[in-house]
């Protein structure tokens, strides 16, 4: 039989052009999204924007938020939500420097306390929605309302204020910010050593789920949970470890962002949850789940910190920020949909 045949016999071995496969990859609108929206405020606020300077203030942001909207995204593309992992940074933050600087613990133990109570609040979130079948919306809602509420009520019982500070002061402080919140010279330019951070989540990220067989169990539960537990996939186990992956990632973000300022503010975090959430959307994930990448992810975090960064050195009004972002959502959720539907119609 000659291939002709066999791909008449056999739409998976049917020829695809190199531009299609392109255009079904998950990530391509956040691309194209990238390039304008750098495009538009580089014609807008001119070479400083553009500048190495520029991109420095630009990848700032963007380097914390992509630490969780790559979390996010896998979680996402596992078919589930958790509306906790904004309120989880500024818990992860708040308990370290209340053991680090009320307790006397060194930094570093104190760090690692809170990686632990982090990954104990995933492992019950996920947990309770295998468990209780509810929707991972709700269960971690009520998770995030716990956070917010022990967050105020906790800090202002130890300190009697609403912020931790002193972290400076700390044993180990030296050490932590080195590898959390120094800064890299690059070409006489200094970048947040928070960029390196988002970086390798990426990579790893992007290397379990696409070159692993748990990230094909990630895929398959997102796609098809029943038709997934039916072939022996583990799915309790899988979407209980992508609960506490996004756990352990407002874990780091709250941990740097701590360092990096010294203090923790009680309502650090708030909010944040939908940003992520943003950004994996921006970069190609569905809320249906089982569709999704975690390099689209940080490209959506990507055109996230250009266009907060962008509109404060074009000199408008910070208030046009919420509009962009509110079209740049609801524009990548009609591109990914129209995406999807391509990518299902190459595999006819």
């Amino acid at each position: 039989m000659n291939a002709a045949s066999a791909a008449a016999g056999d739409e998976r071995l049917a020829p695809t052009t190199a531009a299609r496969r392109l255009l079904v990859r998950p990530e391509f609108a956040a691309v194209i999204g990238a390039v304008v929206v750098y495009a538009f405020f580089w014609w807008q606020a001119g070479s400083l924007f553009a500048s190495k300077v520029g991109a420095a203030n630009w990848l700032d942001p963007a380097s914390t938020l992509g630490i969780g909207a790559v979390a996010v995204a896998l979680l996402m593309v596992g078919g589930e939500f958790d509306l906790s992992a904004g309120v989880m940074t500024g818990s992860a933050g708040l308990l370290t420097g209340m053991l680090a600087t009320k307790l006397d613990w060194n930094l570093w133990l104190a760090i690692a306390a809170a990686l632990g109570f982090a990954l104990l609040i995933g492992f019950l979130n996920g947990l309770a929605v295998v468990k209780t079948g509810l929707p991972s919306f709700i269960v971690t809602l009520g998770t995030l309302l716990a956070l917010q509420g022990a967050n105020l009520g906790v800090t202002k019982l130890v300190t009697g204020t609403v912020q931790v500070r002193g972290l400076a002061d700390t044993a180990g402080y030296d050490s932590a910010h080195k590898l959390f919140a120094s800064t890299v010279d690059v070409l006489g330019t200094r970048f947040q050593a928070s960029i390196l951070w988002w970086l390798a989540v990426t990579v790893v990220a992007s290397w379990v789920l696409l070159r692993t067989r748990v990230g094909n169990w990630i895929f398959s539960v997102g796609g098809a949970a029943a038709a997934a537990r039916s072939v022996g996939v583990p799915v309790a186990r899988t979407k209980i470890g992508l609960f506490m992956t996004t756990s352990a990632a407002a874990w780091l973000i709250g941990v740097i962002s701590a360092v990096r300022f010294t203090s923790v503010q009680a309502g650090a975090g708030f909010g944040q949850e939908f940003e992520f959430i943003i950004a994996a959307v921006i970069g190609g994930c569905l809320l249906s789940g089982g569709y999704g990448t975690a390099v689209g992810a940080a490209i959506g975090a990507l055109i996230y910190g250009m266009a907060k960064q962008g509109i404060v050195y074009s000199q408008w009004d910070n208030d046009w920020f919420k509009l962009f972002l509110g079209a740049m959502l609801l524009f990548a959720t009609l591109a990914n949909n129209l995406v999807r539907k391509w990518a299902e119609e190459a595999r006819k």
